[in-house]
C-alpha cells in the first residue's frame, strides 16, 4: 500500500501523516504549494505537488507521479470562499476520483461530514455551500467504480484522543477529536472489508476494530 493525503497540510492531514509513519505505512504528501513542499521535504516527509484547481491532465500527472495504489482525500477550501469551496470540495474531489479510475487506483477514502445527506441541516450549518459541495462529491463518489469508505465525522476538536467512537445514525450528532478521525482512517485502511461502505461517527465507548467490522 501506498498512500496519496490530498490535503496533507490541513489539520486531519497533518495528523493522519503522524499516524502512517507510526504505523510504517508508505505515504505522500500532496501539497498545494512550493512553500509547503519545502517546509515537508526538510522534515524528511515524501511529497507530491497537488494542485485541485489545475487541468484534469496536469492532476492526473501529478497523481500518477506519485505512485500511489490508495487516496485519501482531506482537501478542502477552508472558509476561503464560495469560489474555491466549488473548485476544490467538489470538482477538485471528482477530478481526483475520475483520475483514480482513468489510472487504475482502486482504494479512495474520503473524509466528508456528518449530515452532509440531511438538506434539513444544511441552512443551520452556517456552511451551506460548503455542505452541498460535499454532499454532490460523495454522491459522484458512490457511482464510480472505485473501492471507496466515506466518513463523516461528527463536530472536529482539537482535543486529544480519546481512541473511541460510536457509530451514529438520523438526528445524533456529537463532536470527536480530528486525532481520532486520523486514527480511524488508518485502521480503515487497514480493514479491507470497509469497501464500499460509509461510517458517520462521534467520540464513543467502542474501539475503531469493532465499529468498522
Amino acid at each position: 500500500m501506498k498512500v496519496l493525503i490530498i490535503g496533507a497540510h490541513g489539520k486531519v492531514g497533518r495528523l493522519l501523516i503522524g499516524e502512517l509513519q507510526s504505523k510504517n505505512i508508505d505515504f505522500v504528501a500532496g501539497l498545494r504549494s512550493e512553500e509547503q513542499i519545502k517546509a515537508y521535504k526538510e522534515n524528511n516527509i515524501p511529497t507530491q505537488f497537488i494542485d485541485l484547481t489545475g487541468s484534469l491532465d496536469d492532476l492526473k500527472n501529478s497523481i500518477e507521479a506519485s505512485g500511489a495504489d490508495t487516496i485519501v482525500f482531506s482537501a478542502g477550501a477552508g472558509g476561503a470562499g464560495y469560489d474555491l469551496t466549488i473548485q476544490i470540495d467538489l470538482d477538485g474531489a471528482i477530478k481526483t476520483m475520475m483520475v483514480a479510475e482513468g489510472i487504475g487506483i482502486r482504494r479512495y477514502i474520503m473524509v466528508s461530514s456528518i449530515f452532509i445527506d440531511d438538506r434539513n441541516k444544511w441552512d443551520a450549518s452556517g456552511i451551506k455551500p460548503y455542505m452541498i459541495a460535499k454532499h454532490y462529491a460523495d454522491v459522484h463518489l458512490r457511482g464510480t467504480e472505485l473501492d471507496y469508505t466515506i466518513i463523516h465525522p461528527g463536530g472536529l476538536t482539537d482535543d486529544e484522543s480519546i481512541g473511541k467512537i460510536k457509530l451514529v445514525s438520523g438526528d445524533e450528532s456529537g463532536t470527536v477529536p480530528r486525532i481520532d478521525v486520523a486514527k480511524a482512517i488508518v485502521q480503515i485502511l487497514q480493514t479491507p472489508s470497509t469497501g464500499k461502505k460509509e461510517f458517520s461517527f462521534v467520540s464513543g465507548d467502542s474501539s475503531f476494530a469493532d465499529v468498522l467490522k
